[in-house]
């Protein structure tokens, strides 16, 4: 495939977001990001402070307005400032995916902004629900905001929470979002990527990040 464990690894977001999750699995996804050699990992925002305490070189990301982003953006901002505050060094946060749709392309560069604002040190990364944009809105849509969220100070644009009924990521959706920011910005695939084949076939369509839940799986199809 071209790409070694350790490649991989090191592009990855080792995710654990589900609603059920308690303190033990986030103490479980640590020692397994530390054991795997991933890049960061990506949790809930109350369980920042565990993941800062146990990580050991892995950066620490936490969601914002995740998953509807049908939150204030104050709500998001205030939420990002204080992930921030307990060590988080990326935000991931969600789109108000039903303004892009509807045409409000200011709002939605207003939403990040304010992000931005709160969190002015973080590493900001955008998720667009690339699903929906396109089932909703069409390709354009997708290009449009991911240029919007350049212009509002993004430092990534992520397909998917991967928890909308419009699906996770896509090759073909990658590929828009990379042709969009044209190497400005950094494109995080997410939502779906179950095996080595898939996790290849994002990075050759211009991720640069990769969020995994079954992060092992994807590694051991590597060798």
């Amino acid at each position: 495939m071209g790409y070694t464990r350790a490649d991989v690894a090191a592009v990855v977001d080792h995710t654990l977001l589900k609603p059920e999750a308690t303190e033990a699995d986030i103490v479980a996804l640590l020692a397994e990001a530390v054991e795997l050699g991933v890049y960061a990992v990506c949790v809930s925002p109350p369980f920042v402070p565990t993941a800062v305490t146990l990580a050991a070189g892995q950066a620490v990301a936490a969601v914002v307005g995740f998953p509807s982003g049908k939150h204030l953006s104050v709500i998001k901002a205030h939420e990002a400032a204080v992930a921030v505050e307990s060590g988080a060094a990326e935000i991931d946060m969600v789109i108000d995916v039903g303004a892009a749709i509807g045409g409000e392309l200011d709002v939605v560069r207003a939403d990040i902004a304010a992000v931005r604002e709160a969190a002015p040190g973080a590493v900001l990364k955008v998720i667009v629900e690339s699903s929906a944009l396109v089932e909703f809105g069409g390709w354009p849509l997708l290009t449009d905001v991911c240029r919007v969220a350049e212009d509002a100070g993004a430092d990534f644009v992520k397909t998917s929470t991967g928890f909308h009924p419009s699906g996770g990521a896509s090759v073909r959706a990658v590929e828009v979002m990379a042709a969009a920011v044209g190497g400005r910005l950094g494109v995080k695939a997410s939502g779906g990527i179950r095996s080595a084949t898939d996790a290849a076939a994002m990075l050759n369509a211009g991720a640069t990040r990769l969020g995994l839940s079954g992060t092992r799986a994807v590694l051991d199809g590597l060798g």
